[in-house]
This record gives C-alpha cells, sequence and structure tokens, in this order.
C-alpha cells in the first residue's frame, strides 16, 4: 500500500499531464514510479530513505544531478526529507513549491524538535509557496515562526473509485481470516503500522470497546516497523491485514473507520472513508477538524493519544446503526462538496501556471514512496 503523499502526487501527476505539461518524477523504485511510467510521467530514480540524516549530502547531491538533468521551471517537494534535499539542492534558483504534508518538527522532541524548527524558518526563504493541506497545518508553522507565502490546498480523493456500496463484499475481505463471523461489526484502521498513526492507542482502546460491544471485531490494514510490537499487545479480535494494493474494499466492508493519529497534515484515509459512505472517528490532530464536516466533531473528534475517549466513541458509535448510516451519507456529501480530488488538483496546477507565467518551469519531489516531478510546459 502507498503511502498518502504517494497517491497525492499521483493524482497531481495525473492533473498534470490532462492540463498539458511534460512531467518528470524522480523517486526511489516502489510501485509508485511504475503507476507514474503508465501516467506518461518521466520517472527517474532517486536513492533517499526516510531517514537518517547521515544520508542526507548524498541524497542532496543526487537530487541536484537530477535538478540539472531535467532543468526545471518549478521544483515542487513533498514532506520533510525531500523538502530539505530539494531546498538545499537549489536554494532558490528555481521558484520552489514545498508542501510538508505534516511538519517535521512533529514528529520529534526535544533537540531534534528545536532543530528543525530552525531548519523550516531557515529555509522558507527558498519556497516560492509552502502549500499546507489544511489551514491548521498553516497555523501550526506560523505559530512555530516559519515566514512564508503561503497556500492552503485541502487533500481530496476520487468519489468516482471511493464510493459507497453496500457491505456484500465483506466475506471477500475477510476470506483469509478462518472462523470469523462475516455478520460481525467491523472496524477498520487503514494506515502505516507506525507511532504516528497511534495504532497502539486504538489497541489500548479495543479491550474496553470488547467489553461493551464483544461481537465486534477490529482490523488493521497496513504494515511498517511497528507491526511486531502491535501483534505482541493486540487483544483477541484484531484482524491484521497486512499491506494492500487498494484499501476500496476494506472501507466498504467496515461499518465504521477509525484513524487515532497522533499528528497529520490532513489524512486521506477520513476522507476516503467517508467518500465511501462510512462514519469514521479520528483524533484532534491538525487538520483533522478541516476534513470532517461540521456536524460530525460532536461524534467523531476524540483527544489524542487517550484511549478511553476513543473507545467510548466506537462504542457508542457501533451501538447506534442509525447514527451510522447518517453520518455515512452526510460524509459523503461532505467530500464531494469538499474534497474532491479534481478540486486540489486544479488549485495547484493554477499554482504552476501563475509561477510559469513569470517564464520559468516546474519540478515536483519527495523521499520514499513520495516522489519528485518535474513539469514543462
Amino acid at each position: 500500500m502507498d503511502g498518502g503523499v504517494a497517491r497525492v502526487v499521483t493524482e497531481l501527476v495525473r492533473a498534470q499531464r490532462a492540463a498539458g505539461f511534460g512531467v518528470t518524477v524522480a523517486c526511489p523504485d516502489s510501485g509508485l514510479a511504475q503507476a507514474l511510467r503508465e501516467l506518461g510521467a518521466g520517472v527517474r530514480h532517486w536513492h533517499a530513505t526516510r531517514t537518517p540524516v547521515w544520508s542526507l549530502p548524498g541524497e542532496t547531491c543526487r537530487l541536484a544531478h537530477v535538478v540539472d538533468e531535467v532543468r526545471p521551471d518549478v521544483l515542487h517537494a513533498h514532506s520533510a526529507k525531500a523538502g530539505l534535499a530539494a531546498r538545499l539542492a537549489v536554494r532558490g534558483r528555481i521558484p520552489t513549491v514545498f508542501q510538508p504534508h505534516a511538519w517535521s518538527f512533529e514528529a520529534v522532541g526535544g533537540v531534534t524538535a528545536a532543530a528543525a524548527v530552525a531548519w523550516e524558518r531557515w529555509a522558507a526563504r527558498w519556497a516560492a509557496r509552502v502549500v499546507c493541506v489544511s489551514e491548521a497545518e498553516r497555523a501550526r508553522g506560523v505559530r512555530a515562526g516559519v515566514r512564508a507565502h503561503w497556500q492552503v490546498t485541502p487533500n481530496g480523493v476520487d468519489p468516482v473509485r471511493f464510493h459507497p456500496t453496500a457491505v456484500t463484499g465483506r466475506r471477500a475481505v475477510l476470506a483469509p481470516f478462518a472462523g470469523l463471523d462475516p455478520a460481525a461489526l467491523l472496524v477498520v484502521c487503514v494506515g502505516r503500522l507506525c507511532r504516528q498513526k497511534g495504532q497502539d492507542v486504538l489497541l489500548q482502546a479495543w479491550s474496553s470497546v470488547l467489553r461493551r460491544v464483544p461481537e465486534a471485531r477490529l482490523a488493521l490494514v497496513g504494515d511498517g516497523p511497528e507491526e511486531g510490537r502491535l501483534r505482541r499487545r493486540a487483544p483477541e479480535g484484531v484482524l491484521f491485514a497486512g499491506a494492500v494494493a487498494d484499501a476500496v474494499s476494506w472501507y466498504q466492508a467496515a461499518d465504521l473507520v477509525v484513524l487515532p493519529s497522533r499528528w497529520e497534515g490532513m489524512a486521506l484515509a477520513p476522507l476516503e472513508a467517508m467518500a465511501c459512505g462510512r462514519p469514521v472517528v479520528v483524533t484532534d490532530v491538525t487538520g483533522a477538524r478541516e476534513s470532517l464536516p461540521p456536524g460530525h466533531r460532536a461524534h467523531c473528534l476524540v483527544p489524542a493519544g487517550r484511549p478511553d475517549p476513543l473507545a467510548d466513541a466506537l462504542t457508542r458509535l457501533l451501538l447506534d446503526p442509525p447514527l451510522r448510516e447518517s453520518l455515512g451519507h452526510q460524509g459523503r456529501r461532505h467530500v464531494l462538496t469538499a474534497h474532491d480530488v479534481r478540486r486540489s488538483a486544479e488549485a495547484v496546477v493554477a499554482l504552476y501556471r501563475e509561477l510559469l507565467r513569470s517564464g520559468r518551469t516546474v519540478a515536483l519531489g519527495a523521499e520514499h514512496t513520495e516522489c519528485r516531478e518535474s513539469i514543462r510546459s
């Protein structure tokens, strides 16, 4: 399963190609690279990792070589590591768009967080525009002292691909789990198994849910560095589905979707779940309030890192089928109105055109499963 940033970049490339841009993408070898080739983008291999810092000099040098070869008019860097490497490689010589997708200093603490804040303040001078996926993400940057030319472009999803259906497909997705009743209430969490996504807090909450709704089942869809620890801590009734190529069938099989993140920019999973007509419980982190319809906050927004309120919200919704159905319909309408991916992609294309009017060209970048693209008019 590709990460959320990879899916965002894929949709941007799709829109850029439709708008007539020539696009080149620099990214590590992954399923993302093949998907982008199928969209008609040029793909250059860029060996990069999520961490550690010691790999940064080589990654920056390799990225600089790609930029020299492609000679883009605008560079668009996605996420912290690529934002760091791209801005160091170019240092403002090419108009640069930086899109953090959650600030780097939110993922760390102590001296490391202070260093990340200092870096973001300094590097903002090398970005023609900083694109945030929520107003809360922009405000977080402002509070940290980042002085930038801001643009807020909320994340979007494809409402054609992510669409409501009856839960008749549940038997198929649950088939690998022997002895599981397909009629059981199913809660689904889609996301990388890592500290950011908070599945450890969800597992703490789940024991309380089971005491009140013993027939409920929880499915964790994804893989990641915390999988072993989570498996050891998981109570009875938790399914580990692993990485999947397409999570649509899991959303459609769910009675309720949850994402207990510790931090986000604006997560795609809640938007995808709502597009499928499923209610979703999220933690009150950056972007979460903006992703929910206003009337859902009383039912679906809980404090981050606190198992008890999370368990209470899940239990209330599992025991109230009419409320779940109503919230699902409202969520679908909200996505169609505010989070259609076409609107998000058009806003970014409009930004590129604005920068191109000055006679310069566009490129895009991100690390790991994310990517960097170049666009030629």
